[in-house]
Parts: C-alpha cells; structure tokens; sequence
C-alpha cells in the first residue's frame, strides 16, 4: 500500500481543519454536577440527567468529557453493578446519537470512553449484539420503526413520510426501517439483564439533546420536543417493556422542555469555550 506524503499528512492534521476531539475543560464536572443538582430538585432521575449530558458531550465530540460525566455519575457508593448499568446506559445512548451525529463521533467517543472505564466495569458490559438482523426478526424490527415514527410523528406521520419519499424514495425508507426500527426501537432483551435502557422517554431526550448541540436543526428540534410530549399523550411511556422514568412527565412539559435546551446549551458553552456548537463551525481561521 502507497504511503501518504508528509504534506498530505500535514494538511489533514492542520489545525485550521479542527481534526481532533474536544478536550474536556477543568471545570466541566461542575457543569455536569449542577445539571445532577437541578434534576434532584426537580425529581427527575438520574437516567435523564445523564441522557442529556451524554447525548450532548457526544454531539461535541469529547471524549475527555464523557469520562468527567461517569465518574460524576458513579461517585455514590453504590458499587460495581451501579457504574456498569451506568456505562452500559452511556454508551446505549452513545450508540443512538448515530442516527442523528452519524457514525464518526460515536465510534471516536465510545471507543475512548471504553479505554477510560476501570478494567473490572469492562470485563462486565455487555459483548453480545442484539441488533442483528434475521429472516426470522426482520418483520418485527420494520414494526417497531413504523410504530415509534407513528407514536414521535402522529397525527403527522404519513405526510411527513411521503413528503420525505419526495426528496428521495428511499429516504423515508432508510430512515424508518434502518433509524428507527434498526436503532431508535430497543430490541425486546435490551437492558432486562444490564438494567440499562434507553427507551422510548430517554430515545426523545436524546435526539432533543443532540440536534440542539448541532444548532441549523431548529425545525428537528421541534419535532422531537412533540415526540417528548407524544410519549405520555399515547401512553407509550409504559408499553411493554419500557423501564420507569423519574420526572418523564414533567420534562415534558413547556417547563421541562426549556429545562433540557438550557441544559445542552450549559454543555455546548462549557465544551465549546463559549465559542458554540463543534459539530459544523467551519474551518477555523488561524
């Protein structure tokens, strides 16, 4: 194989090119602990709190600071079984910011998020997939895709589906069988033996967290905001399957919503530097 030249190397290392993860500031843990102070006050659980900081540490692309989150988030005595549900449950999290950051940020964080855990956490997460696609589960997998985009989308769902398809025909296509059906929708098993889950509530606060990291999503935003809310107009908070969610039914609420986007937006300014979103800022000017 040809070896790239030292220009080429330089020029995709250039700093103008922004190539590297975000570091984590001194003071992020701070940040993180304030948002865990808020939701106690407000009696939201835990799970939500740490769904929206992960979701939108992932969306910025820091590693370092995913690392802050999990120590903050396991610094009870609780013991090992609390800090690796509460891995499993960042890095479930992690995994879904895929269907709205796309590949590259969850592989960079989730990757360096498993080398920062204690040796005796990773050698109890989970190794066994549950997302494979077979003839026999197909079917249910394209089910559960078409009934989350119904439950977020409703009474919206079939426009908005055809008017997509007018985009392109297989983009509501890939969206709801790959996205929602192969991502968004858990998998029966996931989480019953972990106890990690993220669920139909906490799936909303994630795209809600990630699309307000990104910003030039305002209309996405909206969207998932309604889905929030549509998860306990529909009732399904509490399908078959779903794991409690302390404080659900007041973050969906006008109170609650602003909650959650003032508390991205704590993240994205403390990450950030106070210079915004780091998922499209541009090349910077050196």
């Amino acid at each position: 194989m040809s070896k790239l030249s030292q220009p080429l190397k330089a020029l995709i290392a250039a700093a103008s090119a922004r190539p590297n993860t975000l570091p984590a500031p001194p003071y992020i843990r701070s940040v993180y602990e304030r948002l865990r102070k808020e939701a106690a006050s407000k009696s939201v659980g835990t799970s939500s709190w740490l769904t929206i900081s992960t979701a939108t540490t992932m969306t910025m692309n820091s590693p370092d600071a995913l690392t802050q989150l999990f120590l903050l988030a396991t610094s009870t005595p609780e013991g090992k079984a609390e800090s690796v549900q509460t891995a499993e449950l960042m890095r479930e999290v992690g995994l879904k910011c895929i269907g709205f950051n796309g590949v590259p940020r969850t592989i960079n964080c989730l990757g360096a998020f498993r080398a920062s855990l204690p040796s005796e956490v990773v050698s109890a997460l989970s190794t066994k997939p549950t997302r494979t696609p077979t003839t026999e589960n197909i079917d249910d997998i394209i089910e559960r895709g078409r009934t989350l985009w119904t439950s977020i989308y409703h009474p919206f769902d079939e426009k908005l589906y055809w008017k997509l398809a007018d985009s392109h025909p297989d983009l509501p296509v890939h969206i709801v069988n790959h996205e929602y059906g192969g991502l968004f929708a858990d998998p029966p098993e996931l989480g019953h033996k972990s106890g990690a889950k993220v669920g139909r509530v906490l799936t909303s606060l994630t795209a809600v967290s990630c699309l307000r990291a990104q910003t030039g999503v305002g209309p996405q935003v909206t969207s998932h905001i309604f889905g929030l809310r549509k998860a306990f107009d529909d009732g399904s908070y509490k399908a078959r399957g779903e794991f409690p969610v302390e404080g659900g039914e007041w973050l969906a609420t006008d109170e609650g919503n602003i909650w959650i986007l003032n508390s991205v937006d704590a993240i994205v300014e403390a990450l950030g530097d106070k210079k915004g979103s780091s998922f499209a800022p541009g090349m910077a000017k050196l």
